[in-house]
């Protein structure tokens, strides 16, 4: 039995734009075979028609070069490398408790448990429809395949975690915030420290870009002034995750890691 992660790019999200792809690349082949429509009007179909169709091709083809980046099986196994890039910052002793936020197929929460044997991992999702293959079961099956009895799944919401203060000694999560939508994503990371125990440790990988998160470095600042021992931003495009050109080409600019210790 071999773990399954499926793939953060959803081959439904591929199919959807292969489909308005041949739909839209019909449509035109109608109207410029066909004589529906004349002059100015007839030319103006035609434009918006070979526009869309040139938009979806492209949107499909850029889905499909990210699917295979981020394949667990392919050549780049870029999930993989950043899986286990932010597992590498969990360090905890016998019977310390960890929480992973958003954990979808159980990927992040599964490497920090066999990172960490004497301790125990919780992975929090919400397994929503636009990932319809991430499911509690998944992860399960995941942890059993990949021989892993510390780790445990439930559903919730990372708005409002249903976790007392101070309970976890480490909190991770990767690429979920920036798809939650807030006007103040800043403050979903607050409630996920909130459950972080003096002391502990913290590893949260997203697309840290002012236009989704506004000022993380001002966000550093205030984390601590309020007491955190350390805190730091670290820029994943630099080749340790990926690279810049492919932080460029898959829109994951701003991509970094926010660690530190409370």
């Amino acid at each position: 039995m071999k773990p399954d992660y499926k793939n953060w790019m959803p081959k439904g999200m591929i199919f959807a734009g292969a489909a308005a792809t041949l739909i839209l690349g019909a449509l035109l082949a109608l109207f410029a075979a066909g004589n529906f429509l004349s002059g100015t009007a007839g030319t103006v179909v035609l434009v918006i028609l070979g526009a869309l169709t040139f938009i979806a091709a492209g949107a499909t083809i850029w889905m499909i070069l990210m699917y295979r980046a981020f394949s667990y099986n392919g050549k780049r196994q870029m999930s993989r490398r950043i899986i286990e890039g932010i597992a590498a910052y969990v360090s905890l002793p016998d019977g310390g408790k960890g929480l992973d936020v958003g954990c979808g197929s159980g990927a992040l929460t599964i490497a920090c448990a066999k990172r960490n044997p004497g301790a125990s991992f919780v992975g929090l999702d919400r397994w929503g429809k636009e990932y319809a293959s991430f499911s509690k079961a998944l992860c399960e099956r995941n942890a059993e395949a990949e021989g892993v009895s510390n780790v445990s799944f439930t559903k919730g919401d990372a708005n409002a975690l249903a976790f007392p203060d101070e309970c976890f000694d480490a909190v991770t999560s990767n690429y979920v915030y920036h798809n939650i939508p807030s006007k103040d994503r800043q403050s979903i990371l607050l409630e996920t420290l909130r459950v972080l125990k003096k002391g502990g440790t913290f590893a949260i990988h997203d697309i840290f870009s002012r236009s989704k998160y506004g000022d993380m470095e001002a966000f550093v600042k205030k984390l601590k002034d309020m007491g955190y021992e350390k805190v730091e931003l670290i820029d994943t495009t630099d080749g340790s995750f990926i690279t810049k050109f492919e932080s460029v080409w898959m829109e994951l600019a701003g991509s970094a890691l926010l660690v530190g210790k409370k």
